[in-house]
């Protein structure tokens, strides 16, 4: 009669296999897609302590996803200190929203989803300029790392040196439109904690929901050189009228409006030599050293509105150096040049539209 050997394993026709710790399976997805690193990390030193005590399989699976994970909390620490996470919060928005985007550069066009450049959004859709559009970029630039300071702090950051831009942009102030005024994109408190810290300056309509159409942008990449030439010279007068004090009245505060009066008559002397300095073409010439010779009466006036003692002297001088250098005294020598030609109005003091802002 055959003698037939009994099962090794009990009534079990088979081994049953040692099973792999489940930790070392979620440390080493963890660590390969590289999100969440410190948990992927933590589950791996976990998984190694339990496969010791309990026998089972994974310790490769454990000591892979430990180190892909503390590769993956470097790198992440590394984007935090040298603002890179910026770009990967960036990069997110742009796939959660189905490829819209938020990262803008100076001369391309937007639309926004409401139409608006109020609010909070967190995409806009790039656009043809040639075409209706709600905002055109004219700059950019970075605030300072930190804590978020907060929405005022950053809105007065943004409107102060988006206003001091827009010249670099737009050299020709008087080829912007009177509906077109200055706003801006800025970090949310949340995009902040991400390491976004740019503000996106644009131009936009005072009027909600109007568009604009066609580029704003006239600077050195689109005229020509004596037209160049001519706007330099006439930024360094408009710098100088644009310090005026913040009293309004002169009676309030005749030291301040005196020290204005300096620096707008130097500029005036900058100006007519900046003139003068340059190679006119024909037809321009002769408006040019007219121009000039208008800027030279006009110094003359703010100077000696500068030495005032009394407020009626000042405003003596005054009167006469500002009508030296009216607006209209220029149109001749920028038809010549092909400038626009017609004085941009008066501001006026509701503030429509400027300072408004958009955080992203």
């Amino acid at each position: 009669m055959p003698v037939y050997q009994p099962w090794a394993q009990g009534y079990r026709p088979y081994n049953q296999p040692v099973p792999v710790n489940g930790l070392a399976i979620a440390s080493l997805v963890l660590g390969v897609l590289c999100f969440l690193p410190g948990a992927g990390l933590v589950l791996g030193l976990t998984a190694l302590r339990q496969i010791r005590r309990r026998g089972e399989r994974g310790k490769g699976l454990a000591v892979g996803g430990a180190v892909l994970s503390g590769v993956g909390l470097a790198l992440w620490a590394l984007l935090f200190a040298t603002g890179g996470a910026a770009d990967v919060w960036h990069g997110f928005k742009e796939g959660a929203r189905g490829g819209a985007t938020l990262s803008l550069a100076e001369g391309e066009c937007f639309d926004t989803p409401g139409g608006a450049l109020g609010g909070e959004t967190y995409d806009v859709d790039k656009v043809s300029c040639a075409g209706p559009h709600d905002g055109e970029v004219f700059a950019s630039f970075r605030l300072p790392g930190g804590t978020y300071p907060g929405d005022g702090t950053v809105g007065d950051a943004a409107d102060d040196r988006c206003w001091g831009l827009q010249d670099g942009y737009a050299m020709d102030g008087w080829a912007v439109p009177g509906d077109v005024d200055v706003y801006y994109l800025t970090p949310t408190e949340e995009s902040w904690g991400a390491g976004d810290r740019e503000v996106t300056c644009v131009f936009g309509n005072t009027t909600e929901g109007e568009d604009l159409t066609g580029s704003l942008r006239n600077d050195e990449s689109v005229l020509d050189a004596d037209q160049v030439a001519y706007l330099k010279a006439a930024h360094v007068l408009n710098a100088a009228l644009d310090t005026a004090p913040d009293e309004e009245y002169l009676e309030d505060d005749l030291p301040g409006h005196r020290a204005w009066a300096g620096r707008v008559s130097t500029a005036l002397g900058e100006q007519a030599r900046m003139l003068r300095a340059h190679d006119w073409p024909a037809g321009a010439r002769g408006p040019a050293g007219a121009l000039a010779a208008d800027l030279d009466k006009a110094r003359a006036q703010w100077a000696k509105a500068a030495a005032a003692e009394d407020a009626d002297t000042f405003y003596e001088h005054y009167d006469t150096g500002t009508e030296l250098i009216d607006p209209s005294r220029a149109v001749t020598v920028r038809k010549a040049l092909g400038l626009a030609t017609v004085p941009p109005a008066e501001p006026d003091d509701t503030g429509s539209g400027s300072g408004a802002g958009m955080q992203v």
